[in-house]
């Protein structure tokens, strides 16, 4: 190999972009890490680690675990770990403290992926437009129409809905343009779920490029 060649592939090899890790903590221990699991199996250039907080005072609880680790790796952050992201799931349901959980994640630089009332929502904007506000079991009998395999609590995200994300993504901005209108953020139905996936889309396409 000439001594230009040489140069030339050491030149590629610096300039190539490392993957950028997703650190996302869950308050769900079965629907949300699935879902992750398989989204992560697609976009395979984005690295996705998924820890689970269940307990009480979710999503508060699950905003402190996540702010906590983002102060962590803050404080020791090497070179390639600036543009890593911390984002916390959660849902509105009938929790306590579910605003100061946003509050607590944006003041830090956590992302928030947060649904109301759960994150069945977001699973059934990968089928269709949904506005209704009927609650949290209204939503997830609705995904177990559109969706007969899926099992409350225990079976995966089927696979194949994953890959209709960048639709849920569209059809999450038009539901969160609407709450906007009625200037009810966090009003039912909205999620925000799709701007995680979004991020996680563009960093496995960079990593690629």
């Amino acid at each position: 190999m000439s001594r230009r060649s040489s140069r030339d592939l050491k030149r590629r090899r610096a300039t190539r972009k490392p993957k950028r890790l997703f650190v996302i903590f869950c308050e769900g221990r079965n629907t949300e890490p699935s879902y992750f699991h398989a989204l992560k199996r697609i976009y395979s250039n984005a690295l996705i680690k998924v820890e689970t907080i269940g307990g009480a005072g979710v999503p508060y609880t699950l905003a402190t675990a996540a702010v906590k680790r983002a102060n962590s790796r803050r404080e020791r952050r090497s070179s390639f770990e600036e543009r890593d992201q911390i984002w916390a799931v959660f849902d509105r349901d009938d929790h306590p403290r579910f605003a100061d959980a946003v509050t607590k994640c944006q003041a830090k630089g956590v992302g928030v992926a947060r649904s109301n009332p759960c994150f069945e929502v977001w699973l059934i904007l990968h089928k269709e437009d949904y506005d209704k506000p009927d609650g949290r079991h209204g939503a997830q009998a609705r995904f177990r129409v559109l969706c007969p395999d899926y099992e409350l609590n225990g079976a995966k995200v089927p696979p194949l809905l994953v890959e209709q994300v960048e639709k849920a993504e569209r059809r999450a901005e038009i539901q969160l343009s609407r709450r906007a209108e009625e200037r009810k953020p966090y009003g039912q139905p909205s999620t925000t779920v799709g701007r995680l996936t979004r991020a996680i889309r563009e960093a496995a396409l960079e990593a690629a490029s």
